[in-house]
């Protein structure tokens, strides 16, 4: 099945990327139930299962909100809602949440438990009763705080050197270059439609000049599509840069320098000072020192994008990580 979106000249100067805390939170809570492989983020997960559990102790509506998570499918969208920014904090996002008419969140449970097996009574209960919509927002708001904030320094530099990359190449050179790479179920046609391989049945959507927003996420889901009318018109895909490995080639950390390998390793994706030392965890002195050296070694150069220095890998410095990949 294939949902498509058509989209006009003027739904390239409205679409837009955006950062959502709120839906980092909501596709980590998929990975910690393991309804989510963790991929890259496994040792990450390991750490959070415990407190997770504990959440489910204490918190009705998360086990609940869990209960309905289902992929390639539809998925109640009030719970993680498109952000109204680019970079909206969390507690703003939280009280879109909260603002959500019962009558509305009971129906969008309805649509999301269809062909799924009956859930336990006590599940049942929690999600048409007419608190679920606080039960939702405070089971959100306590994984945020005891497990999300903690990583999101680091989680928020992957978002935005995606979303720097990606819009930018929007801006130049179009939906094609765009969207290339954005997910294997997303392909851009010539004659302006998006096509988005889905469980769902065949739909066909038109922009109208609104534009689309495009929200990446650091967990390694597939797309996910906000396309009700209460809504803006929004795609949700896994950002670049997620599954940098941290084990460097045989012999390069002898080479460089441990941290320096590092380094090179997550200008993969291009990337500033400022989402290195998150990346990292280092102090921006340390971080300037070291890209200053990769910088004379012509291993890493780096192109000034607003305020500030986006750097990325040489050709050479490609050869460096990668020998046996094609090089120019």
């Amino acid at each position: 099945m294939v949902f498509r979106i058509e989209v006009t000249p003027r739904d390239i100067l409205s679409s837009r990327f955006a950062i959502s805390p709120l839906m980092v939170t909501y596709h980590a809570l998929c990975v910690l139930s393991g309804r989510w492989e963790a991929g890259e983020w496994r040792t990450w997960a390991g750490r959070a299962r415990e407190p997770y559990g504990r959440l489910l102790l204490t918190h009705p509506g998360l086990g609940a909100m869990v209960a309905l998570f289902r992929e390639r499918r539809y998925n109640a969208d009030f719970p993680a809602p498109p952000p109204g920014g680019v970079n909206t904090p969390f507690e703003a996002e939280l009280a879109v949440v909260r603002a959500t008419p019962v009558a509305r969140a009971h129906a969008e449970i309805a649509r999301n438990l269809e062909g799924m097996p009956r859930l336990p009574a006590p599940v049942r209960d929690v999600l048409f009763s007419p608190d679920v919509v606080r039960l939702f927002a405070e089971a959100l708001d306590a994984i945020w705080k005891e497990i999300v904030s903690p990583a999101w320094p680091r989680f928020h530099a992957i978002l935005e050197r995606d979303v720097v990359q990606r819009a930018g190449r929007l801006a130049t050179y179009g939906w094609a270059a765009a969207l290339d790479d954005l997910a294997p179920r997303v392909r851009w046609r010539p004659d302006g439609v998006i096509e988005v391989l889905s469980g769902n049945a065949d739909e066909t959507h038109r922009l109208g000049g609104r534009g689309l927003l495009f929200v990446p996420t650091v967990f390694p889901t597939g797309i996910g599509s906000y396309l009700e009318t209460h809504w803006p018109y929004a795609i949700s895909y896994p950002a670049r840069g997620t599954g940098v490995p941290h084990e460097t080639p045989d012999g390069l950390a002898g080479l460089i320098g441990r941290t320096r390998s590092r380094l090179l390793l997550e200008l993969a994706t291009p990337a500033t000072t400022t989402q290195l030392v998150s990346l990292l965890e280092l102090s921006l002195g340390t971080v300037g020192g070291h890209i200053s050296a990769l910088r004379e070694a012509g291993l890493v150069t780096g192109s000034r994008t607003g305020r500030g220095v986006l750097y990325h890998r040489t050709a050479l410095g490609d050869s460096l990580v990668d020998p046996a990949g094609p090089h120019p």
